[in-house]
């Protein structure tokens, strides 16, 4: 797993955070495993004692060194691939923001003080992000271990006494080396896969949550994270919708389960509910009809919906929701109102057709509208009272802010910037 830091910069790596009993610099400099620390730019930005040990080198002569010129490959060796397999697996890192274990590699180093020679070297490296609360790579942490006097003690051992018994069998290194190979070809082959499989997944997710509407309101953000550990998929939606008058319709839906299968039903879901609000009077009616189709489609039962129409001339939220949690309308003052007064059950819940429930709640300018998912608040033993609270709570603390750094703030301050257990939909109107 990746770890998270603040703001700081190269000469701040390892600064002891306020109130913390740990004293990080000196814990990194004593480490005994050799540690570098390169920046997005891959220059040299850190490195503590046992490194310099290993390599021969002093940390002025590492410090601010682009990482490749530190320790290119040998010139003399037209084999020697170190500085490409270690470049593609720092790129990894920085284009997943996840950490890469390399096999086991030849990299000589130059030896110290003697310009033009190489020390044969076997190394077995972890490049390991280290993420900054933009969410991006702000460094990464290169571990190696120097196998070196393993790989030499084996090849003295298996070499042969006498010189007359044919061709010396292969050293240990070799064999290392072919299995090494192989092994990072076949890493090479899955993370291209991942990563087709990935792009296909996320395209499909673009296009199941296009909005076009949503480019003629500047006051309105939506955000979306799948669940951790997912496709980069999931069952939840957002939508808006616009018509006449000034009124659009703004709804979050919650399909149950994860992945493509979800995503699947989310979208049929969704483009009916789309179309039921431009075609009828209200949202309890738009909910009724996507009640009746989700009978029809398998994995809807249990889903959730609730929409909002936006009435800009009358100043109003109508709203009805379908076993989905309450909209939550803030004043200026950072006063919160739950739109809790017309909540029915899930979709595909009633065997028979009954009227959904619609409410309305009045609004004035520099009011805020939140609709989201359950991913946004809920956690594991404990009850959604507590999370509706703490997202009132949040909102208060952020009065005053944009729709875009509102939701922004909403996602940071209740812990689910990177992604959380549940996907989440989110979307916030400045009214």
């Amino acid at each position: 797993m990746p770890a998270y830091i603040g703001h700081v910069g190269a000469t701040d790596f390892g600064e002891q955070p306020s109130g913390d009993l740990v004293d990080y610099a000196a814990l990194f400099a004593a480490t005994p495993s050799p540690y570098l620390v390169v920046d997005p730019g891959l220059v040299i930005v850190g490195v503590n004692a046992a490194y310099c040990r290993v390599t021969g080198r002093t940390r002025q002569e590492l410090l601010g060194q682009y990482i490749f010129e530190a320790f290119p490959d040998n010139p003399a060796d037209p084999e020697a691939d170190g500085r490409r397999n270690l470049s593609a697996s720092l790129q990894r890192v920085l284009t997943t923001g996840r950490a890469d274990t390399m096999a086991v590699q030849r990299y000589d180093i130059p030896v110290s003080r003697q310009p033009g020679s190489f020390e044969e070297r076997w190394w077995s490296p972890v490049n390991t992000p280290v993420i900054g609360r933009d969410g991006k790579v702000a460094w990464i942490i290169h571990r190696v271990e120097d196998v070196t006097g393993f790989v030499r003690s084996r090849r003295e051992r298996r070499r042969p006494e006498p010189v007359d018994q044919g061709p010396p069998p292969a050293g240990l290194e070799a064999e290392l080396y072919a299995r090494a190979k192989e092994l990072e070809r076949l890493n090479e082959e899955l993370r291209r896969a991942h990563a087709r499989e990935r792009q296909v997944a996320m395209t499909l997710q673009e296009a199941m949550l296009h909005s076009p509407d949503l480019a003629r309101h500047s006051d309105v953000a939506v955000r979306y994270l799948p669940a951790i550990g997912s496709l980069n998929v999931c069952g939840d939606w957002y939508d808006a919708v616009d018509l006449t008058d000034g009124r659009f319709f703004v709804a979050v839906g919650d399909v149950v389960g994860h992945g493509l299968e979800a995503a699947t039903v989310m979208g049929m879901l969704r483009s009916a509910l789309s179309a039921a609000s431009r075609a009828v009077a209200g949202p309890a009616q738009a909910l009724e009809v996507l009640g009746l189709y989700a009978r029809s489609v398998d994995g809807a039962l249990a889903a959730t919906a609730v929409t909002a129409l936006v009435d800009t001339r009358s100043r109003l939220v109508i709203y009805s929701s379908a076993g989905h949690p309450p909209p939550v309308l803030m004043r200026p003052d950072g006063t919160c109102q739950l739109l809790d007064q017309a909540t029915d059950p899930p979709l595909g819940a009633r065997p028979t057709h009954v009227p959904r429930p619609q409410a309305g709640a009045a609004y004035h300018p520099g009011d805020v509208l939140v609709l989201y998912t359950d991913g946004l608040i809920e956690r594991r033993d404990e009850d959604i009272d507590k999370g509706l609270q703490r997202l009132t709570d949040t909102l208060r603390d952020c009065l005053g802010q944009t729709p875009d750094d509102l939701a922004d703030a909403l996602l940071e301050r209740l812990g689910v910037s990177h992604g959380a257990r549940d996907d989440i939909a989110l979307i916030v109107v400045g009214l």
